[in-house]
């Protein structure tokens, strides 16, 4: 009888030793350890106190260090970190934020055995951190006062002159465009033209209407204690006619035009589209200034002569209504107590206020730097300037024509 195979007869294989494989018996790889949590201990020395730490201080136990730390009756003076295993940048910046608010408050805090690589990562996290800027001090005095309203002063005295050289430069690129048909964008005027004027009809128009409404109101009220209700119709014409049809129609003009080409120029200056055409030999004063301006100077007069169309016809819808006066009594009195040259004043006011929104708006446009917020401050002070503007010129205007009689 032969011998049993002793593959066949020998017992179960034993298991394998704990840490070691089933096929090449080779001790097993241990997962690490996790690293301790950061722990706080206070231990006295004389009369101060020292927080040690001890463990790992990353981003994971940073809250849990400032939490500690705020339960604390009294504040660590020094902190030994000799007991650290591991610190990240949020930990480095957890410890040097508490030692600035010390400082902040009159104190010092010591960082205490640290290791070489913890030193030189607090140097680094130190270093990059910011600065609080002091609040430049205002300085009090009539010698301040002067001073800055000298600045104050300079500041508007150069702004001015860099519209004034905007305007100067649209003539130039303008008169340049006459002399070079070819080089004239009809299709780019066409377009804002229809942005700036067919688009504003509808508000412009409302606005008139209402204006009329009020002053023919307003007006009745107060012309009826003298019994001159007629009167009314010689108030509406001459105010809406001479001064309130184009002033609040540039004023409206202002707020939508102004702002669209400040946020369309500066948009492009943004994403450096205004380097790009000047890199293919386009010049932007001739591309983006004059079809711009140029539509204005033709789409203002127009709104105006609708929106002294549209007040007329809101005065006389009132004064019929509250005062009795028809339409056909009305036109008659309009056309026997109004001259045409209140007309004419009003409409000679419309190119000169469309010169101001355009170059205003554009110049506003190219002072826009590259971030968002340059461009919204931007487009504020470009419509709060054009408004501004119109209405002082508006001013001029009353008073040039009062000491010419028109």
């Amino acid at each position: 009888m032969t011998g049993a195979n002793p593959a066949q007869t020998a017992g179960p294989r034993d298991p394998p030793e704990r840490g070691m494989t089933t096929d090449d018996q080779t001790p097993a790889e241990a997962p690490p350890a996790p690293m301790p949590p950061a722990g706080l201990a206070l231990r006295p020395r004389g009369d101060s106190a020292v927080l040690e730490l001890s463990g790992a201080l990353t981003v994971h136990e940073v809250t849990q260090l400032q939490a500690r730390l705020e339960r604390l009756e009294h504040p660590p003076e020094a902190i030994d970190l000799s007991g650290l295993e591991r610190i990240d940048t949020a930990g480095a910046w957890a410890l040097l934020a508490l030692e600035r608010a010390r400082a902040a408050e009159g104190t010092t805090l010591r960082l205490e055995g640290a290791s070489a690589e913890t030193t030189l990562l607090l140097d680094h996290v130190r270093r990059a951190l910011p600065e609080p800027e002091e609040p430049p001090r205002r300085e009090r005095g009539l010698t301040a006062m002067l001073e800055r309203t000298g600045r104050s002063v300079a500041a508007g005295a150069a702004f001015l002159l860099d519209l004034l050289g905007y305007f100067g430069l649209f003539l130039a690129r303008l008169g340049r465009t006459l002399r070079h048909p070819r080089e004239f964008r009809m299709t780019a005027l066409v377009a804002h033209a229809e942005e700036v004027g067919y688009r504003a009809v509808p508000i412009v128009g409302l606005m008139a209407f209402l204006i009329g409404v009020v002053l023919a109101f307003q007006g009745s009220a107060q012309l009826r204690q003298f019994g001159a209700e007629v009167f009314v119709v010689d108030l509406i014409a001459i105010s809406v006619l001479r001064e309130l049809g184009i002033l609040l129609t540039a004023i409206i003009v202002a707020g939508r035009t102004a702002s669209a080409f400040t946020a369309a120029i500066g948009s492009m200056k943004m994403r450096e589209e205004i380097d790009a055409m000047r890199t293919l030999g386009l010049d932007p004063a001739t591309v983006l200034f004059v079809p711009r301006i140029l539509a204005l100077l033709i789409m203002l007069p127009i709104l105006g002569l609708i929106a002294n169309v549209m007040g007329l016809f809101g005065g006389a819808l009132m004064s019929w209504i509250e005062l009795g006066i028809s339409p056909s009594m009305f036109r008659t009195r309009l056309l026997e107590g109004t001259d045409v040259s209140h007309v004419v004043v009003g409409l000679v006011k419309a190119p000169v206020f469309a010169l101001i929104i355009g170059v205003v708006g554009c110049h506003a446009g190219m002072q826009v730097q590259g971030n968002a917020e340059s461009l919204g401050r931007m487009t504020s002070q470009a419509v709060v300037t054009a408004i501004f503007a119109v209405i002082v010129a508006d001013a001029l205007f009353s008073i040039f024509f009062a000491q010419v009689g028109l």
